[in-house]
This record gives structure tokens, C-alpha cells and sequence, in this order.
């Protein structure tokens, strides 16, 4: 049997696992995706998806993953069916700062000069936005396309039946990586109606963001390390609103369609790596998004080795 006839089971189907399943798939491996948690279930489907490098490091390999992305998002930009936007906005600042250190990973970047009341500091660019529902059911059906499967399996340990296994498995790499250096940063979101945005807004030492899809609006956000819970708070969603539209005024009465939140799975440094059998992929904090097609192209090159 040659590398590229080999079965390859992904565990987990939030994007990571996803995209890497594709991208093996489209290297010609056959491939199973299994997960406790089916797409729309899983973190992946609550996040803004903003493209933005966000709690996730090394900072040398989360760039060059994110730039891979930003590339790949922007081509799938061109069918609606992706659910791929690219949208300019503006990440403001409480006081001036030197270029972000994942600069090189955007075609451009320039200082903003409108800034909101209290503000010292910007840079506005053109970013990748995605609907996640839809991007997620549109990753489900290329991987069907291309011959793979996806399966709802709850698994108590990693595969062991000679298969190359990809540990996609995020928050869940506490138990199948066995590595208890995975956390939760508990995100809380509230999606209101589209008032008619069609630019995002980012202040990210409070972690403030405004990101519109076509019908919707996702405002947050929350940044809470080591909290399990992912009951929305509705003290929290008042206090996310109102930093939200004191950020962006037209914000102010949008009608509320619903609350949601999502674990991301922290680590100090992002595990892409192989140990035998197993190719680990996971810990992408806030920037499962962000780092997906990058990380999914090193996965299928340790795949292959």
C-alpha cells in the first residue's frame, strides 16, 4: 500500500478537522472523519470568524499558517456558496502601537485616522469574513464530493487500528493528546439583525468586535481563560452590546436573534506535529479560522512522510 492509498481517520469536525480533511482528500488519500460533535455543533459554528491571528502562537508559524489562509479564503471569496466574504475594516487602538507582528501575513495595511472618541490608534485592512453555518456545510459537502465521510462517533481513546489518525480534536486533546496544557477561553457572542454594515470592527484589548455576515450581525465578545460553561450569561450579552455600540452607534436597539457561546481551545503554542501514527493538529485558540488551510497543508505534508 502506498502513503497516498492510505485510510486516514481525522477526529474532530469543527474547521480544523474539516479543512484538513479536505486537503488530504485532495492529495488523494482516503479519508473517514469521525467526531462526537457534528459541524454545526461544534466551537467552529459560533465563532465570528473574523480572519485575525487571536490567542494563537508561535508567532513565526501562526504567520505563515495565517497568510496561507488569507490567500485560499480570498480565492474561495469568489463563490457565495463558501460563505467567504472579504470586507474591510478597522481594528482600533487605545494608544499608538507599532504594526501588528503578523503584518506580513496581509496584502495591505494603513493607519487609520477616523477613529471613534477615545481612541489614539488604527489600522484598517481587508480581511477574509466567514459565515461559519454556511462554511462549515459547504467543507461537509466537498468532503463528500472528493469521496470522504463524516461520521458522529464518540470515541473514548484516538484509533489504534493501524490507520494515520489526525488529532483535530481541540478542547478534546486534554484526553486524546493527553495533554492537560489545552484550555478553555470561553467566547460569548450575540447575533443581532443586519442594520446594514457591511465593514467590521475590532478593538481587541477589550475584545469588542462587530462582524457582519450578509443577514446577520456576530457582536462580542468575551475572553474568559479556564471556564467551562457554555450557558450564554445574559448580564454579559447587556455589557457586550453595550460596548459593542458604543464602538459602532448604529449598533444601538438591533434586534437580538440569538446568544451563543464557544470554547476555544488555548494552548501556549499551536501542536502541529507527527508521533507515530498520529498527526497532531490542535490548540488554534481564537484562530482555528485564521490558521485552518495553513495548517491543514503541513498536516498533509507530515501525513506524507
Amino acid at each position: 500500500m502506498t502513503s497516498s492509498e492510505r485510510r486516514v481517520i481525522v477526529v474532530g469536525a469543527g474547521v480544523v478537522g474539516l479543512t484538513c480533511a479536505v486537503r488530504l482528500l485532495e492529495a488523494g488519500h482516503r479519508v473517514n472523519v469521525v467526531a462526537r460533535d457534528l459541524p454545526l455543533e461544534t466551537t467552529s459554528a459560533v465563532a465570528a470568524a473574523l480572519w485575525y491571528p487571536y490567542r494563537a502562537l508561535p508567532q513565526e508559524r501562526v504567520t505563515a499558517w495565517a497568510a496561507t489562509t488569507y490567500g485560499v479564503l480570498e480565492d474561495l471569496s469568489a463563490d457565495a456558496r463558501t460563505g467567504v466574504r472579504m470586507l474591510t475594516g478597522t481594528e482600533v487602538l487605545r494608544e499608538h502601537q507599532p504594526e501588528p507582528w503578523w503584518r506580513s501575513a496581509v496584502p495591505a495595511l494603513d493607519r487609520e485616522t477616523a477613529l471613534p472618541p477615545g481612541y489614539a490608534d488604527g489600522w484598517t485592512f481587508v480581511a477574509p469574513v466567514v459565515d461559519m453555518p454556511v462554511h462549515l456545510r459547504w467543507l461537509t459537502a466537498r468532503i463528500e464530493e472528493l469521496g470522504g465521510t463524516l461520521t458522529r462517533m464518540n470515541l473514548s481513546a484516538l484509533p489504534g487500528d493501524g490507520s494515520l489518525v489526525v488529532n483535530a480534536t481541540g478542547l478534546g486533546a486534554r484526553h486524546f493528546g493527553a495533554d492537560p496544557s489545552v484550555h478553555p477561553v470561553r467566547g460569548q457572542v450575540v447575533v443581532v439583525e443586519q442594520v446594514g454594515l457591511d465593514r467590521w470592527t475590532l478593538d481587541g484589548a477589550g475584545l469588542t468586535y462587530v462582524v457582519p455576515r450578509t443577514h446577520e450581525i456576530v457582536v462580542g465578545g468575551t475572553d474568559v481563560v479556564g471556564e467551562w460553561s457554555r450557558t450564554p450569561d445574559p448580564a454579559v450579552a447587556e455589557q457586550v452590546l453595550h460596548r459593542a455600540a458604543a464602538l459602532v452607534p448604529a449598533l444601538e436597539g438591533a434586534r437580538v436573534l440569538r446568544h451563543k457561546v464557544g470554547l476555544r481551545p488555548a494552548r501556549p503554542e499551536v501542536r502541529v506535529e507527527r508521533v507515530e501514527d498520529v498527526v497532531h493538529c490542535y490548540g488554534h485558540g481564537g484562530a482555528g479560522v485564521t490558521l485552518s488551510w495553513g495548517c491543514a497543508d503541513d498536516v498533509v505534508g507530515l501525513a506524507g512522510d
